[in-house]
């Protein structure tokens, strides 16, 4: 039967992504209408995905959507992290006449594509998702078409990105071959009757996961993020580096947990080396870096290194800590990219380390919650960023990946002297520029929201994590 109840959340946003385009064109004269829109789009979305009981027969469209707790809680995932960074941006966007409908149009459009890609149960819905999104990035990123940085920038992630989602699809249609069915439980289900090593079906898992990589940023495929990140205006770099990375998570999810469990001892292996090469290739490149959004660009790359620990246990609790350590790291994103909107103003980017110095004299509460954020990435006590990494560093030594506990607790240590150098910058050193640190009222309330979650959401680490393992029962 063919039920749109759970489906009301990507609808209200798709429609509302209708009236804003409708709305700019006969009102263009009212500032602020596209933004307010974009909001009320995301509340109501995820307040309905949070009413909404899961359903018995989670199937629906004829098996295409999944309407179980794991797209649930992703999906609010999703809709708090946009708000955020819609939040962040729009006085930004306002002063560099970027506060057109088309960047909040291309935005929900992008969490619609998100929303796909999380409750998909084919390989049809799935790609469908990943291409709206992807799509929604591109026109993003080249989104300021008189900046030579942006347009190179949205090149080389549109050429990049064919090529990965080609990857994919080449990886889908061999799977497809090998089971006879783009239902994913189906191909779970198959899969276990092949004989172990079946050619085909391990030859479409290396090119799925080579796919899935790149979309995630790990090493080797992470020669977009640092252009990306440097290129686009900084809003756009909060959407990329935020919302989309939980949405790749549960590609991850989707694919090889529910998919292709039952070819798990292959892709542990591949996982294992994705992981390292990411964590170890991260940190280190980040400690050159002078530019602040290309040192978060490789920050990213080493903690989606450690959100793969979590996947690479094969394990229900290791999955739950992965999807714990993705949810915390999109709002430790959202904290350190709303700190570098802060500082910048209408004609001057913040986009250099030496932006942050002697911040603590210009405005020592803004100072303390970039250090909150700074701390959290580190995995510093008692910020909620540490019983991150400590969840993900404990799922892999419970499979048995010692050394690999080892190498992740070492990588921890050298990513944190990138992250205290920031520190050190903002209380130790001589203010670069003297200009008083302003924002709008919903950026400073946010910032200072997202900043106190980073320390007073500690005590209920072990409740939030408890409810990601109980959202990823019955996956594999």
């Amino acid at each position: 039967m063919l039920h749109i109840g759970p489906a009301m959340p990507e609808i209200i946003v798709f429609a509302l992504a209708c009236v804003i385009l409708l709305a700019e064109a006969w009102l263009k004269g009212a500032k602020g209408l596209a933004y307010g829109l974009a909001q009320a789009a995301l509340i109501g979305a995820a307040v309905t995905a949070w009413a909404h009981p899961v359903a018995v027969h989670p199937l629906i469209f004829h098996g295409m959507m999944l309407a179980d707790r794991l797209t649930t809680v992703f999906e609010i995932t999703i809709f708090a992290v946009m708000i955020v960074v819609l939040a962040y941006s729009r006085t930004y966007l306002w002063d560099r006449g970027m506060g057109r409908g088309e960047y909040f149009v291309l935005a929900l459009f992008g969490v619609v594509g998100m929303c796909i890609m999380v409750s998909a149960a084919n390989f049809l819905s799935l790609y469908l998702g990943l291409e709206l999104l992807s799509l929604s990035l591109y026109a993003l990123i080249a989104l300021q078409r008189d900046s030579v940085p942006a347009t190179e920038a949205a090149m080389k992630y549109f050429v990049l990105g064919a090529l990965s989602s080609g990857l994919l699809l080449y990886g889908l249609s061999l799977l497809y071959g090998a089971t006879g069915s783009l239902e994913i439980a189906q191909v779970a289900h198959r899969l276990a009757a092949l004989p172990a090593g079946d050619l085909v079906a391990t030859l479409g898992l290396v090119f799925v996961l080579s796919g899935l990589a790149f979309k995630l940023g790990a090493v080797p495929f992470h020669m977009w993020i640092p252009d990306v990140y440097e290129g686009a205006a900084t809003p756009v770099t909060l959407y990329v580096g935020t919302a989309p990375k939980v949405a790749g998570f549960a590609l991850f999810l989707r694919l090889l947990v529910a998919g292709l469990h039952g070819l798990s001892g292959s892709w542990q292996e591949m996982l294992v080396l994705l992981s390292v090469l990411s964590m170890g290739i991260g940190n280190v490149v980040a400690i050159a870096q002078t530019n602040i959004k290309r040192m978060l660009a490789y920050s990213a790359i080493a903690h989606m290194g450690f959100v793969l620990l979590g996947v690479l246990s094969a394990r229900t609790s290791g999955y739950g800590d992965a999807l714990f350590y993705a949810i915390v790291y999109a709002f430790m994103s959202a904290g350190a990219f709303g700190v570098v909107i802060l500082l910048s103003r209408r004609g001057h980017e913040a986009e250099n380390l030496d932006d942050l110095r002697g911040l603590h004299r210009r405005s020592p509460w803004y100072a303390f919650m970039m250090l909150l954020f700074m701390f959290a990435m580190a995995g510093v006590p008692p910020t909620i960023g540490f019983y991150a990494k400590l969840a993900v560093i404990q799922s892999v030594v419970n499979a048995g990946f010692y050394a690999l506990a080892v190498s992740a607790v070492l990588f921890s240590v050298i990513g944190a002297f990138y992250y205290l150098r920031i520190v050190k910058l903002m209380y130790f050193d001589e203010p670069a520029d003297e200009h008083a640190v302003a924002g709008s009222w919903d950026l400073r309330w946010f910032l200072t929201l997202n900043g106190a979650a980073m320390i007073l959401l500690a005590p209920w680490v072990g409740t939030l994590i408890a409810l990601c393992r109980a959202s990823v029962q019955g996956l594999s």
